[in-house]
């Protein structure tokens, strides 16, 4: 390995590193000014005192081989690595032409993702995941290069950095995470994160992980640290910490104030630290640079400086009717069934074994799709309810795998991966119940900013599936839902089949599509003889297109998953014993929702009933019912009614379960009302 150190480095390189050095440290002090000016930059995190260590990152980058994950401190990291000074304020000030995101992101995240400088979100450590997951597909792919990813020490205290590094050291992907210790998170000292005084020592009992420390401070140190440590991940495909002690020179922000809770002696103590003027104190002292020639770079970087800025400001801001683009991908459009509807008689296939063969036919026909999750490839079984039976002895353990019981590093690993290549396509079982999902919540929200933030360039090809619903017995986490939280959020596509059919046709779609699509499996209906349907070969469901189970004209109920079955037993009923026809809706798809279809039959039938699983209080169904009596107030003979659960979690004695979930009684007496009203 070349080793680096004062005497020996060739002047051009010393020339190259003291010019961005100063270029950077130039453009730093000068951030704060936009702000004042009411230009923007209205976060700034000053990077002085992390100066080696950031050169260091950005002179090991690779370009077209490695992916580097910078946090938002990590300005010199990208001016190292290449971005322009135009492009860093162009982010900074949040014009349109900003690289990153088009000005959609916030100020200090700098980005330049056709160069893989990713574009990561304000949760610092999050992007762990990410580099852990495009790692292995290096490995996969057989990629020579690196994943590297940075933040500060106290991102290690967060558990989605603890499951990245040793789901990296598990699976052992080449990626170097980069700690960043200023011995500050904001304003809480490094005393009081962790009981270790070096937190890289938090990991040192990790097999295959290789720890090197470092003087942040010292380009020497640091060059030679991240040198050998891209050396050390591709040679063995491990992972490697890098920790590199820096100096905090300013405060962590420019809104917060570190003169609160740092006294003079420490103040004083970082500044003599300064890591640039070491550099140029080192550079004099070895004869390396004149005095003239270090002014002469100190003037030219003045003047890139200045032209870059004056490109940025004259660059145009973003146009606020832009704000619909890139919020979701254009789907797949289904081309044999165009509705999402047939007419063909056979053998009836339950929901289950439906997604099952779906899944494989989709794998034979995308040799780059994969699925891992909990317990889902274990010799013969195939996760809890034996969906993915088979897949992993048909197409491997490197594409069908069990992943750690890690939901946060399931998730942020599929996003990770589908970064190194668009034709990658993930299926991921995110929980074994939907109920489990929480922890992995902060990288579903990762999931659904992506593709607006990146302005278009980058959304991850991910199906999240995951097994819902109650009417099992299962009580708290294994009986309730979770779509009501979910569909807050813009981003996603979410489904919810209610037969074997739409099933295997809303899967294919979503396997097919580009960005990301949350698949909700109502798991009572899996081997349910009411949700067993022929299922044509290639069989194909729209996204945002419901199906009409039910012709009515004196009630419209909307409806989807589990509660369908419930609807239509009492929808016949009704007219059984009263004469009266109720139509029922399966919307099968809440984001993007078939409003046309539902609209058309509220205007027939004059009354509208919105039945689910979910909670009545703040459930999907109030979305569905406040649309309605917005949009179709002058067509409505009666109030919008909702059935639904109790405003309860789930319990798990059968009494207390029939007592909060929707059943065929509740949903009769519900539209007999609303029918004489």
């Amino acid at each position: 390995m070349k080793k680096y150190d004062i005497k020996t480095t060739d002047v051009e390189t010393l020339k190259k590193w003291y010019h961005l050095m100063t270029l950077g440290r130039a453009l730093d002090e000068k951030a704060p000014s936009y702000l004042l000016q009411s230009l923007g930059w209205s976060y700034h995190a000053p990077y002085a005192g992390h100066d080696g260590i950031q050169l260091a990152i950005g002179q090991v980058f690779t370009r077209g081989e490695d992916f580097l994950f910078p946090y938002y401190r990590d300005m010199l990291t990208v001016l190292s690595a290449g971005m322009t000074p135009e492009e860093i304020i162009l982010n900074g000030i949040s014009k349109a032409t900003d690289p990153g995101s088009g000005g959609r992101h916030m100020s200090n995240h700098f980005a330049k993702p056709e160069w893989h400088i990713e574009n990561i979100s304000s949760a610092t450590g999050t992007h762990d995941l990410h580099a852990a997951g495009v790692a292995r597909a290096m490995v996969y792919y057989g990629h020579k290069g690196v994943a590297i990813t940075s933040h500060g020490e106290s991102a290690t205290s967060e558990g989605f950095v603890y499951e990245a590094i040793n789901g990296a050291s598990l699976e052992q992907l080449p990626v170097i995470f980069v700690i960043q210790d200023n011995g500050y998170g904001i304003s809480v000292p490094k005393s009081e994160q962790t009981a270790n005084r070096k937190v890289a020592e938090n990991f040192s009992g990790f097999k295959n992980l290789k720890i090197i420390y470092c003087n942040g401070k010292d380009v020497f140190d640091s060059m030679n640290a991240m040198t050998e440590a891209r050396e050390h991940a591709i040679s063995t495909r491990n992972p490697v910490i890098v920790q590199a002690n820096c100096v905090r020179i300013g405060s962590h922000s420019n809104s917060d104030k570190h003169t609160l809770y740092r006294d003079e002696n420490e103040l004083e103590y970082v500044k003599d630290a300064d890591p640039l003027a070491k550099f140029r104190r080192m550079l004099l002292r070895y004869k390396r640079l004149t005095e003239e020639e270090l002014q002469e770079i100190e003037v030219a970087a003045k003047k890139e400086l200045s032209a870059a800025n004056r490109k940025a400001l004259a660059a145009p801001d973003p146009d606020p009717k832009t704000i619909y683009d890139f919020v979701t991908p254009e789907p797949y459009q289904p081309e044999k069934y165009k509705d999402g509807t047939h007419n063909q008689e056979g053998e009836k296939t339950f929901m289950v074994n439906a997604i099952n063969e779906t899944l494989k036919s989709e794998f034979r026909r995308n040799p780059n799709t994969f699925i891992w999750g909990q317990d889902v490839a274990n010799r013969e079984k195939g996760g809890v309810f034996n969906v993915t039976k088979g897949m992993q002895q048909e197409f491997g353990d490197a594409r069908v795998f069990s992943a750690p019981i890690a939901e946060d590093y399931i998730v942020g690993t599929a996003n990770g991966m589908s970064r190194f290549d668009p034709k990658i396509h993930v299926v991921i079982e995110g929980a074994e119940f939907a109920d489990y999902f929480w922890p992995a919540v902060e990288q579903y929200v990762e999931c659904t900013h992506e593709y607006w933030r990146s302005n278009g360039k980058f959304a991850p090809n991910i199906v999240l599936r995951l097994a819902s619903g109650g009417y099992i017995g299962g009580g708290l986490y294994h009986s309730q839902n979770i779509e009501g939280a979910l569909t807050t959020l813009p981003g996603a596509r979410i489904v919810c089949p209610s037969y074997a059919d739409d099933a295997a046709g809303l899967l294919r779609t979503s396997i097919r599509s580009k960005g990301f699509t949350l698949f909700l499996e109502p798991k009572a209906l899996y081997n349910s003889v009411e949700a067993a349907t022929v299922v044509p070969e290639d069989f194909e469901v729209p996204f945002g297109k419901a199906r009409i189970r039910r012709e009515g004209t004196d009630l419209s109920i909307i409806t989807y998953g589990n509660t369908t079955h419930l609807c239509l037993q009492a929808a016949e009923q009704l007219e059984k014993e009263n004469g009266w026809k109720v139509e029922v809706i399966d919307i099968r798809s809440l984001m993007p929702l078939d409003e046309e279809t539902i609209f058309e039959s509220v205007k027939k039938t004059s009354k509208a009933l919105v039945v689910h699983e979910d909670k009545v209080f703040a459930g999907f169904g109030a979305e569905l019912a406040a649309m309605i009596g917005s949009e179709m107030f002058h067509y409505l003979d009666g109030p919008v009614q909702r059935v639904g659960s109790t405003f309860t979690p789930v319990g798990f004695n059968p009494l207390l379960e029939k007592a909060i979930l929707p059943d065929e009684a509740k949903i009769y007496t519900a539209a007999k009302k609303l029918l004489e009203y």
